[in-house]
């Protein structure tokens, strides 16, 4: 299958349960009267569907009281359905919801989606931190027989100082690919096509205040993979740099961050670090001896006096390190971080290389008086090294802008629908649950 070339329209969470949640959230605004309380409930949860940390289950503990006259998608669908108003802000001990919802992209055509989750407290009182576990899973099948199951996990044990942390995916996925650097042409991408296992677990200790450390083992497994729709005659350069039918990386991972962040859902104060060490052992099956570095930083800014707008900075840095080559779709590359958030006004996959750098800010203001309405603009850089110089020779920028909509005013979570324009056209509309970061 070729993937459609041009002014692309993409959806970077649709191989998640987060566009199935967006859709469904309007779908069942003009359906099923039972199904829309069903997601009233639902939203009742400060539970987030996606996290990119162990501490964002933090939010539970440090919940902002919400301004009185403060409006949600909840409050907005319990007027429409005149539902009885009930208290919130109270967590109980075991929360399990389900979506059914529908989607659409260029990459998979129309998708059917199928979302669970489950939410857990302990309430032993004897406990020091109170904290939440969960677990959610999703099945996509797509106009294009893609299949998309990723499963997601964060287990609290030992009083709140440990926590496991489980990242399962199994994808059939055909994925644009450009080539290697920054000086690829956007007219020149084809697709590759592949099966995808990913299974990363971590275990994770609290070694001081706001601040964390664990080891993990990660493997990823790729086979079937095929190039279709490849330029006549040239050379491509993954065929140059080495494709093979199948591709194993296989290793142990050491991670170490910080978070100050009071609400990882919708932050506006602290600063979020992280390192991810990652070297691949071919004793324990990788194609070879690799080394990924992962180094990123996140730091918020929220303007004084009464404004709640929030200026946010993230930079994320990925390298290849220790001699050895690895697979090539496991390179740095565009949208392919842990929670496909790098590149808004870029298609996933539009850049890849042996190192990458990437820097975006972004400016959150309010646009409604109650905050059920809010508005960001961005800009956002990338570099990528091609081998064997690993220089960074030439800077790709994108801005855009975004609508913010609140759906739950006691956790801070928004739906973040956002316009993106790039390079040579490049160009789109990315939505998600919660910020970009």
């Amino acid at each position: 299958m070729h993937i459609k070339q041009g002014r692309l329209i993409y959806y970077n969470y649709l191989m998640d349960i987060k566009t199935g949640f967006f859709c469904c959230c309007f779908c069942c605004l003009f359906w099923e009267p039972v199904f829309c309380q069903q997601l009233i409930d639902t939203l009742s949860i400060p539970i987030r569907e996606s996290t990119d940390s162990i501490s964002d289950t933090s939010v539970f503990e440090n919940l902002e009281t919400p301004k009185q006259d403060a409006v949600d998608v909840v409050d907005l669908l319990k007027r429409i359905m005149k539902t009885a108003t009930k208290t919130r802000n109270e967590v109980g001990v075991l929360h399990i919801s389900a979506i059914p919802a529908v989607g659409y992209s260029l990459q998979t055509g129309f998708a059917g989606v199928v979302s669970a989750n489950v939410a857990f407290k302990a309430k032993d009182p004897t406990l020091t931190s109170d904290k939440t576990s969960y677990m959610y899973s999703s099945f996509a099948y797509t106009q294009y027989k893609q299949i998309i199951l990723p499963f997601r996990a964060s287990l609290w044990a030992g009083k709140g100082k440990y926590n496991l942390q489980l990242d399962w995916r199994f994808m059939k996925y055909p994925s644009e690919t450009f080539g290697l650097g920054s000086y690829t042409n956007f007219n020149d991408g084809y697709a590759i096509s592949f099966n995808y296992l990913k299974l990363h677990q971590t275990v994770v200790t609290k070694v001081a205040k706001n601040l964390y450390a664990g080891l993990g083992y990660y493997l990823d497994r790729f086979w079937k993979i095929q190039e279709t729709g490849v330029p006549q005659k040239t050379p491509t350069d993954y065929q140059q740099y080495g494709l093979y039918e199948t591709a194993t990386a296989s290793g142990f991972a050491l991670q170490l961050f910080h978070d100050s962040r009071k609400n990882p859902i919708n932050p506006n104060n602290g600063w979020y670090g992280n390192l991810v060490l990652r070297p691949n052992i071919s004793l324990l099956g990788a194609g070879s001896n690799w080394t990924s570095v992962q180094l990123e930083f996140r730091k918020y800014f929220r303007f004084s006096g009464k404004s709640q707008n929030v200026l946010a900075f993230w930079n994320y840095n990925w390298f290849l390190a220790g001699g050895g080559k690895a697979p090539y779709l496991l390179l740095p590359s565009t949208g392919w971080d842990d929670n496909f958030n790098t590149g808004r006004g870029y298609i996933q996959g539009r850049f890849r290389g042996t190192s990458m750098v990437y820097l975006e800010g972004e400016y959150r203001f309010k646009i409604s008086k109650k905050g059920f309405l809010g508005g960001v603009v961005f800009a956002n850089a990338q570099s990528f090294a091609q081998s064997p110089d690993r220089q960074f020779k030439v800077i790709s920028p994108a801005f855009g802008g975004g609508l913010r909509i609140k759906l739950n005013k006691f956790s801070g979570a928004n739906l973040c629908i956002d316009y993106g324009i790039g390079l040579q056209g490049s160009r789109g509309i990315s939505v998600n649950i919660g910020e970009i970061f």
